[in-house]
């Protein structure tokens, strides 16, 4: 098998990359918007309380609902290829980044946001230098939570001819080749764990 995964890159290193750079732009595509509606939503949740349930049971259940059965649902819609698997990824992104950015904002301490009222700040300072600062460590874990989640389901693009890594896993299946599952599946955990570490690092910069 170490053979036949050699001999794959040697012939068809270009396809590869092509596959991994198409995963690699679905992802990310897929995070910004899920991030900005996620955070958003999850401070306009946090502002107005009565909200916060309708919205994350929302999201909770769109969750719940697998990844391939939005993109089918999508296709007599919008039809295949990137479009109905960004829209898929972006709904299975969504939770993690509204709920840690509830959870981020709820844990500010009162007594922090009343200090800076007292100094004289505005609501508007009091965001920018109180409030998001002590909730980005929360809203980036929901990040990297949602990413790690939207790169492992950007796999099943492939299925609606969106491209990815997911077209050698499902290429390996239907040709029976182990060589092209074990290359598709541990790039997409490579990824994954890449994208992890990346965002940790992120995170300790920001908090140092």
């Amino acid at each position: 098998m170490v053979k036949d995964i050699q001999l794959y890159f040697e012939n068809s290193s270009d396809v590869y990359f092509k596959y991994l750079k198409e995963h690699i732009v679905i992802s990310l595509q897929a995070l910004l918007i899920a991030a900005l509606i996620g955070i958003l939503c999850g401070y306009f949740c946090y502002r107005h309380p009565r909200f916060e349930k309708y919205a994350s049971s929302l999201f909770q259940m769109l969750r719940i609902i697998p990844s391939l059965a939005i993109l089918f649902l999508l296709i007599p819609i919008i039809g295949t290829g990137t479009k109905p698997a960004l829209i898929a990824l972006v709904i299975l992104g969504i939770p993690s980044i509204l709920l840690h950015t509830i959870l981020g904002f709820k844990e500010v301490p009162e007594r922090v946001a009343e200090t800076g009222i007292a100094i004289g700040m505005t609501q508007r300072q009091l965001l920018r230098k109180v409030r998001i600062p002590l909730a980005l460590p929360y809203i980036l874990n929901g990040i990297k939570i949602a990413l790690i989640e939207i790169i492992a389901s950007a796999t099943l693009a492939a299925k609606i001819g969106a491209g990815g890594l997911g077209s050698l896993i499902f290429t390996g299946l239907g040709l029976n080749r182990t060589d092209l599952l074990v290359i598709g599946g541990l790039s997409v955990a490579v990824l994954s764990l890449l994208s992890s570490l990346f965002i940790e690092r992120i995170e300790k910069m920001m908090i140092t």
